[in-house]
Formats: structure tokens, C-alpha cells, sequence
């Protein structure tokens, strides 16, 4: 982003805290434990914690892998905090109907009083589909629809809409919640459509997995040029990253997912968020691999670095 964009800009850190089961043994991750981590991380000083949004993981010639459902999680640890905000890296748009998603969001926003970000995204997994009777097809059509329906709910209350995968006639999104505004919603999108969805739509935009800060040349310069196309400004449109951190002295195989990931000591961390800062990045998650309290302390170390050099 541009210099001007940077400049003055603080960088908000977050965590995402992990409700699968374990991948080790497909064991269960208990509330209690769950909480644990959100409010240690608010403890330990990051700005917001995030959790994702699937409803099972299955791969061929391995078990089913179990995750809690998201939002009556994410509920509870609105309850269980007081000062992070809380979201979703990312909701899947095919699992709800996009008119509740915004009566969720907004109660959950009021039970947060005010720190909700809604992440949503089309979706991919498609497993998880075919398990829960959903519909795989034209996922970006539907998306594309949803987001018509979501942002008037959130930002006036009201919609009035009729398309081809969904309706919501004469909708009402009352009470209205904590912010007259609604909650902020952040995009998770890759592909030209998407990016230009998002350019039309959202406050905030997400790409995901990044690792050092030159790995978002590339995403920014297609981000940028979808709101040059719908006659946007760039500057208008707050940019988050999603960054897999992966530490192989405790994690010898580097996780599948992870394309670019970023490694390195706590003072090569902090220097990677100054970089996010530096390119106007608003908002930064990290994925912690592995997912051990070591790995959760060393990022901990790193985030109260980077903010002591801030205040140099």
C-alpha cells in the first residue's frame, strides 16, 4: 500500500485459537481448554483471537476429523473475554442462510458489546458438504447474493431481496446491536471474482497463508486492481493477512497448508509484523504450528517486541 496509507498506522495482532480436534489423535479440545487459550491471549496482550469455520475435516485413507461448531463457540468466548476482538477466519457462507448469519452476528456482536468481525467466505471443503446435505454448486454465485443480503442487515437493518438462491422479503435485523453500523465485514478471497466482490462489498479483506511481508506483493496488486475496476479506493478498504507461523525446531514436518510459511526467531517475528505495518496491513493472524503452548509463548515474545519497538 501506499506510504501515506502507512503512515501513523498501528498493526493489530491476532491469534487463532484452534477448536478441531487434534490432529495427533483426533482427540476432543474441551471448552474449558478453549477458553483457556482465548483468555491468555487477551492476557498476553493480542488484539483479537479468531476461530474457523468448518463442521468436519475428512481426507481419504485418514479418520474423520472433529471440530466444535463455530458460532456457538465463538458465543461463548464473547462472554468468556472482555477486551479482544473476536471472529471468523472464515465463515463458510453455504452453511447458513445469509439473513440468520446476520441475526447471529449482530447477537453475538451485542453479547461482545462491540468487538465482532464477521469473516466470510464461499467456501471449499467439500467433504464437509456432501456429510451435511449442502449444496456445493455455483458457490460464488451464492455468495455473491448472500453479501447483498448481509450488508444491508448489518449496516441499515433492513433488505428487501430476491434472487435465485436466496430470498429475504421485507427482512428486519432487529434489535439492532451495539454499533449503528453493524459489525465490520472482512472477506477471505483469492480469485478475480472474489477479489472484485470484495472491493464492492467489505470494510476489510483477508488473504491467507502469507508468511514474510514480500510475500503480499503479489495479493495486494490484484486487490488494489479490483478496486481500481469497480472505481474504489484502495485506501478504503482495510487489509488483513492471515500468516502461518511454523517453528521446526518443535515441529519437524512443515504443515501441508502452509505454502509460505514464516519461521524464525522471536526478534525475526517481531520484524515481519513491523514489515506488515510498514506495507499499512490493518490486521494480522497468525496460525501457530505447532499448536503448543511453546509456540504460543514464543509468539507471545515476539508480539510485546514488536510493540517495544514501536514505542522506540
Amino acid at each position: 500500500m501506499s506510504p501515506k496509507k502507512a503512515e501513523g498506522h498501528t498493526l493489530k495482532v491476532g491469534l487463532l485459537v484452534f477448536t478441531a480436534n487434534a490432529r495427533e489423535d483426533n482427540s476432543k479440545r474441551p471448552y474449558d481448554t478453549i477458553r483457556a487459550i482465548a483468555q491468555q491471549a487477551e492476557t498476553d496482550g493480542f488484539d483479537s483471537i479468531w476461530l474457523a469455520d468448518h463442521l468436519l475435516y475428512r481426507y481419504p485413507g485418514e479418520p474423520t476429523r472433529g471440530i466444535w461448531e463455530c458460532w456457538t463457540m465463538l458465543a461463548a468466548l464473547a462472554e468468556a473475554t472482555r477486551r479482544v476482538e473476536i471472529g471468523t477466519l472464515v465463515t463458510c457462507n453455504s452453511f447458513r442462510n445469509p439473513a440468520i448469519l446476520a441475526k447471529m452476528a449482530t447477537t453475538t456482536d451485542e453479547v461482545s458489546h462491540g468487538r465482532l468481525i464477521l469473516g466470510v467466505g464461499a467456501g471449499w471443503n467439500e467433504p464437509e458438504y456432501q456429510a451435511f446435505g449442502l449444496p456445493f454448486d455455483h458457490r460464488v454465485d451464492r455468495f455473491e447474493e448472500a453479501l447483498q443480503i448481509l450488508r444491508p442487515l448489518l449496516r441499515q437493518g433492513h433488505v428487501d431481496f430476491a434472487g435465485k438462491y436466496y430470498q429475504a422479503r421485507h427482512c428486519d435485523n432487529v434489535p439492532c446491536g451495539p454499533r449503528s453500523e453493524g459489525p465490520p465485514l472482512m472477506v477471505g478471497s483469492e480469485g478475480p471474482r472474489m477479489l472484485k466482490l470484495t472491493a464492492k462489498y467489505a470494510d476489510l479483506w483477508n488473504t491467507g497463508y502469507m508468511g514474510k511481508p514480500e510475500t503480499m506483493a503479489e495479493p495486494l496488486a490484484k486487490i488494489e486492481a479490483a478496486c481500481r475496476e469497480i472505481g474504489r479506493d484502495s485506501a478504503t478498504l482495510g487489509i488483513t493477512a492471515f500468516i502461518g507461523l511454523w517453528f521446526p525446531d518443535l515441529q519437524a514436518e512443515k504443515p501441508s497448508s502452509f505454502d509460505n510459511p514464516l519461521t524464525g526467531t522471536t526478534q525475526e517475528i517481531a520484524a515481519t509484523m513491523r514489515g506488515y505495518a510498514e506495507l499499512g496491513v490493518q490486521h494480522i493472524m497468525f496460525q501457530c504450528a505447532p499448536y503448543t503452548p511453546e509456540a504460543r509463548q514464543r509468539l507471545t515474545e515476539a508480539l510485546q517486541l514488536y510493540r517495544a519497538m514501536e514505542q522506540q
